[in-house]
């Protein structure tokens, strides 16, 4: 068994690899087997983890992420992952690798694949909700297919939003602290990462022409976009199905009008179709973008 510790892992994983394991994932999703979802929780019910599972023509295996928010207070991440690989010929475990910086890497590369075939080409100014470990991928992520000018940053409290302003400076973005009025109001792209269970902005707010992603919808109950958004906004996500249980599109009435990302990078279907069209992303996460990863981490080593 091939075994990639944390620090093997966040040593080898680039924005670059991350963007072509989260491509090619999103347009095997539209062929492979992907499992419900497992929803558990430690001994305290505070401490939870997801298990996601699926099945390509040449992966199979199992990605668990766990979130243990006391950690924060121990100077540790909150978030973890680790993925097996299953040996097809055998059931064995192939490989096993831990995954917490990996998978903040996929996480904000599905979201940048997303952006690089939706958002407009001229996009420069991108919104974001959240100033959590993640927030940060997601804004350099996007910076990777979009030239971003300014970062509006939405954040719950001043001294969060001041820190990430300076995070985001350290990586050569400009940011600065926005209401969420005034940055959906000038946003060409718009993320939201948080743990958010009722929208964070008004619909009419967001501009004509705007790409808007949702990743922290992961749960039954979450929510961080206006149904209204929804009603007139045309829809994509990673998989429709998953999406529309677990993800931001369980508030969507009818499933039909869910069109798979991984359709739209092959062609098989339209995204957007005008420069006022509001776009928006889903991001549930799949199982099939950790594998990938993992075969990209295994054959970097």
């Amino acid at each position: 068994m091939r075994f990639l510790s944390e620090t093997e892992s966040a040593a080898l994983i680039t924005e670059e690899m991350a963007f072509a394991a989260a491509r090619d994932a999103l347009i095997a999703a539209t062929d492979a087997q992907t499992f419900p979802v497992v929803l558990g929780h430690g001994s305290e019910p505070g401490n939870r983890f997801t298990v996601k599972s699926a099945a390509s023509d040449r992966l199979a295996g199992v990605k668990v992420g766990s979130f243990w928010p006391g950690n924060e207070a121990k100077g540790m991440p909150r978030h973890n992952s680790i993925i097996l690989l299953f040996d097809q010929e055998t059931g064995r475990i192939a490989a096993t690798i831990e995954a917490g910086t990996v998978n903040a890497f996929r996480t904000a590369a599905a979201d940048a694949v997303a952006a690089d075939v939706l958002a407009r080409r001229d996009a420069t100014t991108l919104a974001i909700f959240g100033t959590g470990n993640q927030a940060l991928y997601e804004c350099v992520a996007v910076s990777k297919v979009r030239a971003l000018e300014t970062v509006h940053v939405v954040a719950r409290s001043a001294d969060r939003g001041e820190r990430f302003v300076e995070l985001l400076s350290q990586k050569g973005l400009k940011g600065q602290l926005s209401t969420a009025h005034d940055a959906c109001r000038q946003a060409d792209i718009i993320v939201t990462a948080t743990t958010a269970r009722a929208p964070l902005f008004e619909s009419d707010w967001v501009r004509p022409g705007t790409h808007v992603a949702s990743m922290g919808s992961d749960a039954r109950g979450k929510q961080e976009l206006p149904p209204e958004l929804l009603a007139n906004a045309r829809l994509f996500c990673d998989l429709p199905s998953q999406s529309a249980e677990i993800g931001e599109m369980q508030h969507v009435a009818d499933r039909t009008r869910l069109t798979a990302l991984g359709d739209v990078l092959t062609g098989k279907a339209e995204g957007r179709l005008a420069d006022d069209d509001i776009t928006v992303f889903d991001s549930s996460g799949i199982a099939l973008q950790d594998l990938y990863v993992a075969e990209a981490l295994l054959n970097a080593r």
